[in-house]
């Protein structure tokens, strides 16, 4: 190789190539492609914002030096250059309905697929060319401003594509150079698509910098400038998003420099434990049965705000909780955390009830791709193989229709993780990710997702049969059902499902919506039978009453056999005027209930509301908010999950409340 990337280590580059499988025959196909560039000037800028509500990674403001001046692609790469260098990718124009045409950004490609064209292209050329570093995208992008945009405060309708709509994905037509340049001749630098860049993502120095490389490590790489159907927020001069750097998306392509200057050292990143990875004790906990007398203990608040100045993924909505045991004692539990569910500021933050103590650890980060929308997690810890499994949603940007799936895992109880892998690539239906993950009686692990974002989309499942190296959709290709009594299909019925495995191996679902009327005319949860380890489902009326918004399930297996069923009496948005309930020993109730079948579902002879009796006045968060429990009303509304640690208590928990409980207390008859 003639010219080498010098800013780049040679062991880096040797590694990344590696990774890519790029063969010395490969990279002599193609002819060079015609790449306009244009001149940038040596200059100094200040980079970032002030950092304010979900930008508060663009803080602090620093100064930044480009002590040479470079060159860059006048516009993102196109179809047509990419393919000079690998034809094979015109299989993947129009992808998702996106760039089609020659003169379209190039879609579909990862760090490495850029990293490498780079590389290709230098060989070809004897030039040196890279992807632009962060500072080097932001000073180019910025070309002597400060506004949002480099042509003022507000987008351009040249800009413009489906900037604010974000519930619906609307196709448009990419073709470079069509925007209003810059004053350094550089097009499309605000939406199009998101560019990757060089760095790896990491906090801000105030450091005033020179040639600045980024951070040494990190987990995510830097994109910049935004895409079609994100939010314009996204397209600002400053914002900062990144991605997993073998992640692809229809949103994310790429620019290039030409340089002959070296960038400064690599910083090493200054890593902040957040409280849930401080202090996490190593020793094994012993758990005394807790399962001889009836036990019902003070609900508590466990999403416990932090203090504002360290608030930074804090926001006023928070729910959709997961929670597992853990050897060590403690009880784990992960949210999400934004302002918008919709939204890209969207973190997952967690809190651990610590082995003795009666209160919940402050709320703090747990786990974001930045700029992008975060919705569902699942925890579960697994005693065959001692790991602590955590499965994530990752949308392209902002609503969650579309989806990844991530996982990390953990050997320490969550002290340390492995680094984020994506086991299901497509961003598409059927990857929201819901609590309630476990292990079969085959050894299979299971994960429940909901199908698509509506309410009646229902619930897919991913199975992974090798120890969650490789993941399945076993119904992807099964027909969507219609979910009446006897029908089968490929879908639990019921978004936000609960499954669990029966003694025949078979599974029983439960879910929310997609009611079925019972022989009686009357709408009732359906329940759902797949007997092929999840490629077909049945469908059927079950014995309880449907819920709706605001509300989750949850189906689980105690220890000793029998399975629980935590749903509510009614939906109080439907009924605003609080008529309906559910009749437990001769009188109405409302609000969260438990069931219990000692008999894999057939019987359910067990019904209790979740409350001691006590009055009581409630915050339940979210959607819930504020509530009486006493002696006939639980919580009306929150989303569930629950987890039963080896002492046999059940761990309960809602949107804000955390109630614990064993199986004594839910048989026990009340006076």
């Amino acid at each position: 190789m003639k010219n080498v990337i010098k800013t780049i280590p040679a062991f880096l580059m040797i590694a990344i190539f590696s990774f890519i499988g790029i063969s010395s025959a490969f990279c002599q196909a193609g002819s060079e492609p015609n790449i306009e560039m244009v001149d940038i000037p040596a200059g100094y800028f200040y980079m970032g914002s002030k950092g304010e509500k979900e930008n508060h990674d663009e803080a602090p403001i620093h100064k930044v030096v480009i002590s040479s001046s470079f060159r860059m692609s006048v516009t993102e790469i196109t179809n047509k250059q990419y393919e000079a260098y690998d034809s094979s990718h015109k299989a993947l124009r129009g992808k998702s309905g996106f760039s089609v045409d020659d003169d379209e950004p190039v879609l579909q490609v990862s760090w490495y697929d850029a990293m490498a064209f780079c590389k290709w292209l230098s060989e070809k050329t004897g030039k040196n060319y890279r992807l632009p570093t962060e500072s080097e995208w932001e000073y180019a992008c910025r070309a002597n401003t400060y506004s949002n945009y480099y042509y003022g405060a507000k987008l351009s309708k040249e800009d413009e594509k489906n900037q604010n709509k974000l519930k619906s994905i609307v196709v448009k037509k990419l073709n470079v150079g069509k925007s209003k340049p810059n004053s350094f001749g550089l097009f499309n630098m605000h939406g199009n698509v998101e560019e990757w860049c060089l760095d790896w993502y990491g906090a801000y120095k105030k450091d005033s910098l020179i040639n600045p490389a980024g951070p040494s490590s990190g987990e995510y790489k830097v994109v910049r400038g935004g895409s079609h159907n994100t939010t314009s927020n996204n397209l600002r001069s400053a914002n900062r998003s990144a991605m997993l750097p073998q992640g692809k998306s229809h949103l994310t392509g790429f620019r290039i420099v030409e340089v002959d200057y070296d960038l400064s050292p690599a910083y090493s990143p200054n890593v902040v434990l957040p409280t849930n990875q401080i202090k996490v004790n190593q020793s094994k906990f012993d758990w005394k049965d807790n399962n001889r007398k009836a036990i019902f203990r003070e609900p508590l608040e466990y999403i416990i705000k932090p203090d504002f100045n360290n608030a930074t993924n804090f926001y006023t909505h928070n729910h959709c909780p997961t929670v597992t045991w853990l050897p060590n004692g403690d009880i784990f539990t992960a949210w999400f955390s934004t302002e918008s569910e919709s939204g890209t500021e969207l973190s997952i933050l967690a809190s651990r009830l610590r082995a003795g103590h009666t209160n919940w650890d402050t709320a703090s980060f747990f786990f974001q791709v930045p700029d992008r929308n975060m919705t569902g997690s699942s925890f579960f810890y697994d005693e065959e193989s001692a790991t602590l499994f955590h499965l994530n949603g990752m949308s392209a940007a902002g609503w969650w229709k579309y989806m990844v799936v991530t996982l990390r895992t953990s050997k320490d109880y969550g002290a340390t993780w492995s680094k984020t892998e994506i086991i299901a690539p497509e961003y598409e239906l059927r990857h929201q990710i819901i609590a309630g993950m476990f292990r079969t009686k085959e050894g299979w692990l299971v994960q429940a997702c909901d199908a698509g974002p509506g309410g009646s989309a229902g619930t897919a499942l991913l199975i992974s049969k090798d120890n969650g190296l490789t993941w399945a959709d076993p119904a992807k290709n099964v027909e969507f059902p219609d979910f009446k009594e006897g029908k089968t299909g490929g879908t639990i019925a019921g978004i936000h499902g609960g499954i669990v495995q029966l003694k025949d191996r078979s599974f029983l679902a439960f879910g929310r919506s997609n009611s079925i009327a019972d022989k009686n005319g009357v709408d009732r949860m359906p329940m759902s039978i797949s007997k092929d380890g999840g490629e077909t489902w049945t469908y059927k009326a079950s014995e309880f009453p449907p819920i709706g918004g605001g509300q989750r399930l949850v189906l689980m297996r105690l220890k000793g056999g029998a399975i629980v069923l935590f749903a509510y009496t009614h939906d109080p948005i439907l009924d605003f005027k609080g008529k309906a309930g559910m009749l437990l020993n001769g009188k109405t109730v409302y609000g969260l209930y438990a069931t219990v079948s000692y008999d894999e579902g057939e019987t359910w002879p067990i019904k209790k509301l979740i409350t001691d009796g006590k009055h009581r006045f409630l915050d339940g968060g979210a959607w819930t908010g504020n509530f009486i429990m006493d002696k006939n009303h639980a919580e009306p509304r929150g989303y569930l999950t629950a987890t039963q640690s080896p002492d046999r208590m059940i761990h309960l928990l809602s949107s804000n409340i955390h109630y614990q409980f064993n199986l004594k207390w839910l048989e026990k008859q009340e006076d």
